[in-house]
């Protein structure tokens, strides 16, 4: 996963992100050979590059297509970036399209990673190399490469940002916890659950945590389409149904919109604030975290996210292969997808300057 504040942000702040630090420490789930298919021989500089975005849900979203225009642009490449907001059927359609015009590169931030299939084939049997960006594309084998941040990683540190509020807000348990997830039709929903219950399972199985709905499972704590108003009316059946007298310690939530749709429930049961996490660093969650109420968000900076996939791009224009970090743990179904996944950051009020210190939106907010 939005910064819809930071869309005025263009070629100087894509050119200011360089090399970082990276690491490789995605869930490793697989040992099945990873080859991939997308060694280019080049091709013309000014080739058009396709880069298919999901629905418009989130500021990351937003801000993703006005760098994937400049940066595009900037590398000299004619690039054609577009949203699907009319769903699955609009997506299929327009990377079609994007085949039909001859695209060489196509990236593709899936609404729904398993119903590419057969466009992801066209695309491959025209000769163009498939990048998944953010999203894993699933159950194909004609996926070249993988760009994202760990996501697995991102889980785990919302599992423990979790134990470590409520902790620091009540030194001992145990704790009365909620679970929330993503959309089912994201790759990414189970796997930011599984990271974060990789921290969490332990607790809940030791009796420090409790779960008082009994809800613990991905398919009970799902939030479909990623909507807030679908995690506002599973909030309010929790609290009506479970929290009459008992306290809510905590609330694991996988992105910042969901968090704030969580409080907004929380405030209208009249309940104390509960330690909420979140991801995306979005503008209002970041006030939110600076005025004490939302606990913690993920710094996962799209603007080095999209650099990577035009790097990538450029390599492959280049006759270079692209540069991975994991070739190991990501297995879509039917192959290990070979990938470059970028360290996200745990961002709390006590380290949120540090965090957003070369992000002048967010910094700003954090004086």
């Amino acid at each position: 996963m939005l910064k819809l504040n930071k869309s005025a942000k263009s070629l100087a702040a894509i050119a200011a992100i360089s090399a970082l630090a990276l690491t490789g420490c995605g869930r490793t789930e697989s040992s099945s050979s990873s080859g991939s298919s997308g060694a280019a021989a080049g091709f013309a500089q000014d080739s058009l590059i396709g880069v298919a975005l999901p629905q418009k849900t989130s500021e990351n979203w937003v801000l993703a297509e006005s760098l994937f225009n400049d940066g595009l642009k900037a590398a000299g490449f004619k690039g054609d970036v577009q949203f699907a907001n009319g769903g699955v059927s609009e997506q299929q359609n327009q990377i079609s399209s994007m085949v039909t015009k001859g695209a060489k590169v196509i990236i593709v931030g899936a609404i729904d990673g398993a119903q590419l299939g057969t466009q992801i084939q066209q695309a491959k049997s025209a000769g163009a190399t498939v990048i998944a960006y953010d999203r894993l594309l699933l159950n194909t084998e004609n996926v070249d490469y993988y760009v994202a941040y760990d996501n697995f990683k991102v889980g785990q540190l919302q599992g423990q940002a979790l134990l470590d509020g409520m902790k620091a807000k009540k030194a001992t348990g145990p704790y009365n916890v909620e679970l929330f997830a993503g959309s089912p039709d994201d790759a990414n929903a189970k796997v930011f659950f599984d990271g974060a219950m990789d921290v969490l399972k332990p607790k809940i199985d030791d009796g420090t945590l409790k779960v008082v709905s009994g809800q613990k499972d991905f398919t009970q704590a799902v939030t479909q389409g990623w909507k807030a108003e679908n995690a506002q009316k599973r909030m309010d059946t929790l609290l009506a149904g479970n929290y009459t007298s008992a306290e809510l310690d905590g609330v694991l939530s996988p992105n910042d919109t969901l968090a704030r749709a969580i409080l907004t429930s929380v405030k209208a049961a009249g309940k104390a604030t509960p330690i909420v996490t979140g991801q995306d660093s979005e503008v209002e969650s970041v006030k939110s975290i600076m005025a004490g109420e939302q606990y913690s968000t993920i710094n996962k900076d799209t603007r080095a996210l999209v650099t990577h996939a035009i790097q990538m791009a450029k390599d492959l224009q280049a006759g270079k292969t692209p540069e991975v970090n994991d070739d190991k743990s990501y297995n879509n179904g039917t192959k290990v997808v070979p990938a470059y996944l970028l360290p996200p950051q745990i961002v709390t009020k006590e380290n949120a300057a540090q965090a957003y210190a070369n992000d002048p939106t967010l910094s700003a907010l954090t004086k």
